[in-house]
C-alpha cells in the first residue's frame, strides 16, 4: 500500500453559535455539531471586536481530567489559577494548562476594546493521567517555529513535527500534531499523518481551500473531519504513514490542522469535568464542593 495515502474529508459542518463563561460569545465546533472527536473533546473558537462579546471573560471555574491548549490570534487574556500560577496570553501566544485532578482558574480580557481572537481546545487524558498533579505553561509566539516553502506558505509547528522542525509544545500526553498553516492564493499543500489511525481535522478561519483526496471545499469557520481507518482493519502489522492535501481557493486560506492518537477509553463528561466512569464525576463533584482542588 502506497505511502502517499491522502485521507478522504468525511464531514464538514460550522460550529454552534452560543455563550460560555459570563457571557463570552463563541463557536463550538467539536462539543457543538462535532460530539467528540477521540482525544478531541472540544474546540471553541472566539472572535469578536465588540466588547460585549467578550469583556466579562471567563471568571473562576473549575476543571479536572482534561488538558486545554488555548491559541490567541489577537487580543489579550489574562490566566490566574488557585495554585498561584498566572500569566498573559498576547497575540501568536499558546498556553496548556493540565487541569488533572483539580484546578479552579480565570481567563480574563486584558483589553476594553478591538479584536479578541482565538481557540481553546480540550484535550482528554488517560485514566492513569487524569488525577495528575496540575501545572500550566504559556509559550511565547517567538517561541513558535515557521516553515517556508518558496515564499508561498507559512506554517507554525506549534506541537508535532512538520518537514524535520519539532513543535515547541512537547508536554500534551496525547502528543498529537497541531499546525497553523496560511497558504497564498491556489497553493497545494501537504502534511504526513503519523498513523492510520489518528484522528484528524482542519479548521479554516480565514479564506477557503479544497481538502483530502475528494477535493472538498472546507470554507471559513468550518471544520473538515477527515476519515480514520484502523490499522487493524488492514491487517498491518506496523504503522503506515499517509497524508492530508489541501489546495487553497483563488483568496488563499488559512487553517488550523490536529491531529492524535485516540485513547479509546469510556468518556463520562458533566461540563468541565471529564472522567471515565459516573463515579468519578461524583467524586469530582465532592472534591471541589469540599475544596479538595
Amino acid at each position: 500500500m502506497s505511502n502517499n495515502i491522502s485521507r478522504k474529508v468525511l464531514k464538514v459542518a460550522k460550529g454552534f453559535d452560543t455563550q460560555d463563561g459570563a457571557g463570552v460569545s463563541l463557536q463550538r465546533v467539536i462539543g457543538g455539531p462535532i460530539k467528540r472527536l477521540d482525544p478531541f473533546l472540544m474546540l471553541d473558537a472566539f472572535k469578536s471586536d465588540n466588547p460585549d462579546d467578550y469583556i466579562e471573560g471567563f471568571p473562576d471555574h473549575p476543571h479536572r481530567g482534561q488538558q486545554t491548549l488555548t491559541y490567541m490570534i489577537e487580543g489579550s487574556m489574562e490566566h490566574q489559577d488557585n495554585k498561584g500560577n498566572k500569566g498573559l496570553l498576547l497575540p501568536g501566544m499558546v498556553q496548556v494548562m493540565n487541569a488533572g485532578r483539580g484546578i479552579i482558574h480565570s481567563e480574563i480580557p486584558q483589553q476594553r476594546d478591538g479584536m479578541m481572537f482565538g481557540f481553546q481546545f480540550w484535550l482528554n487524558l488517560n485514566s492513569v493521567d487524569k488525577m495528575s498533579e496540575p501545572w500550566y505553561k504559556d509559550i511565547a509566539s517567538s517561541d513558535i517555529e515557521e516553515v517556508y516553502v518558496e515564499g508561498e506558505k507559512k506554517v507554525r509547528v506549534i506541537a508535532g513535527n512538520y518537514q524535520g522542525i519539532e513543535g515547541v509544545v512537547k508536554n500534551l500526553r496525547v502528543k498529537p500534531i497541531f499546525l497553523d498553516v496560511t497558504l497564498e492564493p491556489n497553493t497545494k499543500f501537504s502534511v504526513d499523518i503519523p498513523d492510520f489511525d489518528h484522528n484528524s481535522f482542519v479548521y479554516v478561519f480565514q479564506g477557503d481551500g479544497t481538502f483530502g483526496e475528494n477535493q472538498i471545499k472546507v470554507e471559513d469557520r468550518h471544520i473538515g473531519v477527515l476519515e480514520n481507518i484502523d490499522n487493524n482493519s488492514l491487517g498491518l502489522d506496523e504503522p503506515i504513514p499517509n497524508k492530508l492535501h489541501a489546495t487553497s481557493g483563488d483568496k488563499g486560506v488559512r487553517f488550523l490542522f490536529l491531529s492524535a492518537k485516540p485513547i479509546r477509553e469510556p468518556i463520562v463528561q458533566y461540563g468541565p469535568f471529564v472522567m471515565n466512569t459516573q463515579e468519578e464525576i461524583q467524586k469530582a463533584f465532592l472534591d471541589y464542593q469540599l475544596g479538595r482542588f
